[in-house]
């Protein structure tokens, strides 16, 4: 799970903070400091649900603002299945929505 953690984060922070004519954001950029595959582990390993759902809350809605909001199509799918991420009540049942944010994300990024 870590794994994907990771993945929405860099994908959502990917929208934000890369450049047609920049680098390519990385995993070990400082950008992603607080979203690494080890500080998610932690936070997996402590079974904190509620710290996952504000990092990935975090990442999403800078993602949001860089597709233009709620108020583009683009917005509008990213937004609903943010709210699906957030719908979760234990570790297990995030797997599903945090696996359908994740491609989202690779795709549309």
């Amino acid at each position: 799970m870590e794994l994907t953690l990771e993945a929405v984060a860099l994908f959502a922070l990917k929208l934000v903070h890369e450049t047609e004519d920049g680098s390519p954001l990385l995993r070990d950029d400082l950008v992603m400091g607080g979203y690494e595959r080890e500080v998610f582990g932690l936070l997996v390993r402590q079974g904190a649900l509620a710290g996952i759902l504000l990092k990935i809350d975090e990442c999403v809605g800078q993602a949001l603002v860089a597709v233009g909001g709620v108020e583009t199509v683009l917005g509008r799918e990213l937004g609903r299945l943010a709210a699906d991420v957030q719908k979760a009540a234990t570790l297990e049942e995030l797997n599903s929505p945090l696996d359908a944010l994740k491609h989202y994300l690779k795709a549309i990024q």
